[in-house]
């Protein structure tokens, strides 16, 4: 009956991993990452799960004239924020599953 026994710590301490990810997870939905670009001309805010939460333009850089610039910078800011979050993430996740692929982050 001893199999029993470790059949039920591994599904406990499965559990508590579960837990633990769904912690972090949460974590990861508060935490704000920032990137900017244009030399902050255009900053973006995004949460650990690399969702847009805020989009922030200098007057200075809107121009009607070259509105192309504008959303260049607008998609920079934005691309390396969502890396930054990634980085993130892997880091937070990583410290449980250590490196683990296929558990869901």
């Amino acid at each position: 009956m001893k199999g029993f026994g470790d059949i039920r710590k591994l599904m406990r301490e499965a559990q508590k991993l579960q837990q633990e990810i769904a912690k972090r997870r949460e974590e990861l939905s508060q935490a704000e990452v920032e990137a900017t670009a244009g030399g902050g001309a255009v900053v973006a805010v995004v949460n650990g799960h690399g969702e847009l939460k805020a989009l922030r333009i200098s007057r200075e850089v809107v121009d009607p004239e070259d509105v192309e610039m504008l959303e260049d910078l607008v998609v920079s800011a934005i691309q390396e924020a969502q890396r930054k979050a990634k980085e993130l993430l892997q880091r937070t996740m990583g410290e449980l599953t250590g490196g683990l692929p296929g558990l869901p982050l």
